[in-house]
């Protein structure tokens, strides 16, 4: 198995701390596989990070970990929740945390796989996660805006309040998008300021399959989107759409516009999926730029 040095070092190395695996790095880059494998090393559980698996029913559009591929290993934070029910990072932080506990009180070594940053931030940190009651008049109204003028407008929105958080967040997250620009309304503070001096709360050992190879990558990302269509991505959105109403919180999860797009008659369907590969592309670079900072600040 790769990185079974590197993992074995990390065992023996001494610490205060309890010890913590992070699979990270973008899309399409083996971190399931990689997890998997780790976790068998280890015989210990794998917590997913993912802000999109752990909605039901979101099976195929977010690659999720099939029962096959989990084997024997326990999986956590995956189909958890209705595609209609809103659920935010503290959410998250509270249950996983939890979690966290009940493996590392098994004498295990907790193993998170890498899908969304805000999510690992929530847990490998301290930080504080802003308490500012929510403004529902304001909420109503950008997302009133947000219906008629799409996402971006919101994003864009943030990004003249709070240039350096909206970085952090796609514009397709609009919830956390709307949520940035009511601290930042209601407190003038931008949401990173509410973070203490980054201090990892455990003993962390990152580990990353991908090897830099971009090209390799978005190859993998057009190849993985095409799998998508051809495995009945088409009918998962169509029984969504039947089910569930087109702005239930499901929606934030990304592409899904495209496919909808498709679907109402508005593209072609090869249009839907080169927007589909482009916009998968675009976010992965966004992960690339994520993670690297990572990299700088922890020295990985």
């Amino acid at each position: 198995m790769i990185f079974l040095d590197k993992i074995n070092d990390f065992l023996n190395k001494k610490t205060d701390k309890q010890k913590l695996i992070v699979i990270y790095w973008p899309t399409a880059s083996w971190k399931t596989g990689l997890s998997i494998e780790v976790a068998k090393y280890l015989n210990t559980e794998v917590i997913w990070a993912d802000s999109r698996q752990i909605f039901k029913s979101l099976d195929i559009w977010t690659w999720k970990v099939t029962n096959d591929e989990m084997q024997w290993i326990k999986h956590h934070m995956v189909d958890i929740i209705t595609p209609d029910i809103d659920y935010s990072v503290w959410e998250y932080k509270v249950a996983a945390e939890k979690i966290i506990e009940d493996i590392i009180k098994k004498w295990k070594i907790p193993i998170l796989c890498w899908g969304t940053w805000l999510y690992i931030d929530s847990l490998i940190y301290d930080f504080d996660i802003p308490k500012i009651p929510a403004d529902d008049n304001l909420r109503d109204s950008l997302d009133k805006e947000r219906k008629e003028f799409w996402n971006q407008y919101i994003w864009d929105k943030l990004n003249k309040l709070d240039p350096n958080y909206a970085k952090e967040l796609h514009p397709n997250n609009y919830r956390y998008v709307i949520r940035a620009i009511e601290v930042k309304t209601l407190t003038w503070k931008s949401k990173t300021e509410f973070r203490t001096e980054k201090s990892l709360k455990y003993d962390v050992l990152f580990l990353t399959p991908y090897d830099g190879d971009r090209v390799e990558l978005y190859s993998k990302i057009d190849f993985r989107i095409k799998q998508m269509f051809d495995s009945w991505l088409e009918g998962e959105v169509k029984w969504l759409l039947n089910t569930y109403k087109k702005d239930d919180f499901w929606l934030k999860t990304i592409w899904y516009k495209e496919v909808i797009d498709y679907l109402e008659g508005n593209i072609s369907l090869q249009e839907c999926i080169e927007l589909v590969q482009k916009n998968n592309r675009n976010y992965a670079k966004r992960q690339l730029t994520w993670f690297r900072k990572y990299e700088e600040d922890l020295e990985i």
